[in-house]
């Protein structure tokens, strides 16, 4: 999970209160299915900074949460307010995310050094969304070697 670190760092999740931050204002529907369809709570996060001078794996967190309704979509003073979404039916949703701990940062250039990682989803060409999966060989191989 990407997040620009002036937004929400991995010192700004470790802050909160019991480490716990709402994922909120995913604003694409490809991020925001998998956040709805395949991640549940429990699951291991790479906490990513992004779009910073020094992007790369900073932390690991876990889901915290089933999804819900992204309360940001509903509140007009928020830049993730959305004119189309209905409380009855809302078109965006976010989960809790517990900070586990900060890691050494892992840049971006490292990662791409890694054969046993050409196919991670994250490092795609192109790849712009802020929630990707991870194989569980390739969690093991970031957890075990690069952290």
């Amino acid at each position: 999970m990407k997040s620009e670190p002036d937004e929400c760092s991995i010192d700004h999740a470790l802050a909160a209160p019991k480490r716990v931050t709402a994922w909120t204002g995913v604003r694409n529907y490809q991020a925001r299915n998998y956040m709805r369809d395949s991640m549940r709570a429990g699951d291991g996060i790479f906490f990513y900074h992004s779009s910073c001078p020094d992007p790369g794996i900073a932390g690991l967190a876990e889901v915290a949460s089933a999804p819900y309704p992204d309360p940001s979509q509903f509140d007009r003073e928020s830049p993730y307010y959305d004119v189309k979404s209905a409380r009855a039916a809302p078109r965006w949703i976010c989960v809790d995310v517990r900070a586990l701990k900060k890691t050494r940062l892992v840049p971006l250039s490292e990662l791409h050094a890694h054969a046993a990682l050409k196919n991670m989803w994250a490092l795609r060409r192109g790849n712009r969304l802020s929630i990707t999966p991870v194989s569980a060989t390739e969690w093991k191989f970031i957890c075990g070697k690069l952290l």
